[in-house]
């Protein structure tokens, strides 16, 4: 790992840790919410990070099946697994919010649905790269996976407007702008926290696959 990344790693840890600081002492209590509310910290910018990585997985997918260039499956791998990581912890902060709020863990309304359809998606990426019968056969395919998978992006950011109210059960995309000025605040600096931990361990995981594959070769 050279200096920069290095210097990515400390800073985005640093600021991690002060971002749970400023949520557990610092953010404000909702009064419908409590401390329940303090989840909004981590799970909405761990949602916008995974549409980030997501999104960068299709680009260098769309990159390998243009070039047939490894670096860019090796850098599309890095985002969809750390943006699947991600994914799976919105799936998992999201039903510890909503116990609380809607006195149950989950339910099967649309932006919920759609975001756990591309996580299984992405399962699916995996265990094609892992069981095709060949190296490259595995890129290719798990490439257009991730191509086709991401058009589920735009379906879960506009399911509240795709769906009819009743079908609802989650906050409207302007719950963030019609907040008070604090909890914004807290909110974007949790949100470049998290960015910055995202770069950081795609990063990381581009190294160690390169390293992998060099290996195998």
């Amino acid at each position: 790992m050279n200096l920069l990344n290095k210097i990515l790693v400390v800073f985005s840890l640093i600021l991690a840790i002060v971002n749970l600081i400023l949520i557990i002492f610092y953010s404000p209590l909702v009064p419908e919410q409590e401390w329940a509310q303090k989840i909004f910290y981590y799970h909405v910018p761990l949602a916008w990070n995974f549409f980030l990585a997501y999104l960068m997985a299709m680009i260098y997918s769309g990159l390998f099946l243009k070039t047939r260039n490894e670096k860019y499956d090796i850098a599309a791998l890095a985002w969809a697994e750390t943006g699947t990581l991600f994914c799976l912890l919105v799936l998992i902060t999201g039903p510890i919010w909503a116990t609380p709020i809607w006195g149950k863990p989950w339910t099967w309304e649309p932006r919920l649905t759609s975001t756990l359809i591309i996580f299984l998606i992405y399962m699916i990426y995996f265990m094609v790269r892992e069981f095709s019968d060949s190296h490259e056969k595995g890129m290719r395919f798990a490439a257009i996976i991730s191509i086709l998978a991401f058009m589920d992006v735009p379906i879960i950011y506009y399911a509240v407007d795709m769906w009819a109210p009743e079908l609802q059960a989650h906050p409207s995309r302007s719950t963030i702008s019609e907040s008070s000025e604090l909890i914004q605040k807290l909110f974007y600096f949790s949100l470049v926290s998290f960015t910055l931990l995202l770069v950081a361990l795609v990063q990381f995981r581009i190294k160690v696959e390169k390293s992998q594959r060099v290996e195998y070769v």
